[in-house]
């Protein structure tokens, strides 16, 4: 990295798999005026790599956090008109292209999740560690907060969340409980909640897994910014928008996003013919391929200086030809739903 770039982003956050991730990206970024579109931009340091070794490439940055983009776009101002900040959530990848006339990106980063950022300043209240207001909204501008989800759902809803997004086995005993309390004194902050789920989660269950506000913060936060949602249309158009020849490089944090990725992936690398057709017809074959043989995780020297790097999943894919739902001039409004189950599940 370079060594005049602000410290504020340097010191706070340790992109996971760098290197790996600028292997997979690089052979695509390597003629003139190539496009990589970094749809999780964060503080930058993935975008800072690439735009090093690649310097026919320029890089379109987008991050729903503004505060995160004012930090990477300091930390890239030497890189000139080669970086271009996007304030915009990552599903908006195809509109984000065609307002800046292209029509297709070479390559496509994702990095999901939380960001260090995000996760450091207690203020954000993403982080169960710190007694703070529970926000955890990426844009802090717009939506929901985690405390008006704890206020206003119902109990069926609430477990829900927290079954569905924080794989929690105790989801119905705590809704039970965030709505006994919110009788009497609503949420606001984090620590009440930590509290309650001391309070509820079995003491055998938070011996062995691991601290009983892990999932349904995961839950919340996942339910605050549609996360799994806006992953599903961001990889949709992600792909959509991907130039023949290429990449994608998608960084996963827990099993419901990198699912997503998996089937998405899975099912462009998969023949849509039928069965008993006796000869493959161009139509139906495959449009991607996979580049990485399941998911890739960071080594143990990796996970031991950078802890958040331990549960990442690593996937990636090249477009091998155009589809039907690519159109030459901008990218198509109608695309294929990668939350379908692919026929390769076990890729």
């Amino acid at each position: 990295m370079t060594t005049n770039a602000p410290r504020d982003t340097q010191d706070r956050h340790v992109p996971v798999l760098l290197s790996r991730c600028v292997e997979l990206l690089a052979p695509a970024l390597q003629h003139p005026g190539s496009v990589l579109v970094d749809g999780t931009l964060g503080m930058g340091g993935h975008t800072e790599a690439v735009l090093q070794a690649c310097p026919a490439a320029r890089v379109v940055g987008i991050d729903r956090d503004p505060q995160a983009l004012e930090l990477a776009t300091r930390r890239l101002a030497a890189h000139g008109d080669r970086f271009t900040p996007v304030h915009a959530v990552s599903d908006d990848l195809p509109e984000t292209l065609a307002e800046l006339g292209l029509a297709r990106a070479d390559a496509v980063l994702y990095d999901l999740g939380v960001s260090s950022l995000q996760l450091d300043e207690p203020e954000r209240g993403f982080a169960y560690r710190h007694d703070a207001p529970l926000d955890m909204r990426m844009d802090q501008s717009t939506g929901p907060t985690a405390a008006e989800v704890l206020n206003t759902y119902g109990i069926d809803e609430l477990q829900r969340v927290l079954r569905d997004y924080g794989e929690e086995r105790f989801a119905r005993p705590i809704a039970r409980a965030v709505l006994r309390r919110r009788e009497t004194e609503p949420f606001t902050t984090s620590g009440p909640l930590v509290q309650l789920l001391h309070d509820v989660v079995p003491d055998a269950s938070q011996r062995t897994g691991g601290h009983p506000a892990k999932r349904t913060f995961q839950a919340l936060r996942i339910e605050v910014n549609s996360e799994l949602a806006v992953w599903r249309e961001g990889l949709t158009g992600a792909l959509a928008s991907l130039a023949v020849g290429g990449r994608i490089v998608v960084l996963s944090y827990h099993s419901l996003e990198d699912r997503i990725t998996k089937r998405g992936l899975a099912a462009g690398a998969t023949s849509s013919a039928p069965p008993d057709l006796p000869v493959e017809l161009p139509e139906h074959q495959p449009w991607l391929r996979l580049l990485t043989r399941g998911a890739e995780r960071a080594d143990e020297q990796e996970q031991a200086a950078n802890p958040r790097s331990a549960s990442v999943r690593l996937r990636a894919a090249e477009r091998l030809r155009s589809t039907p739902d690519q159109r030459p001039d901008r990218p198509s409004a109608r695309r294929p739903d990668p939350s379908e189950p692919s026929r390769e599940e076990s890729v």
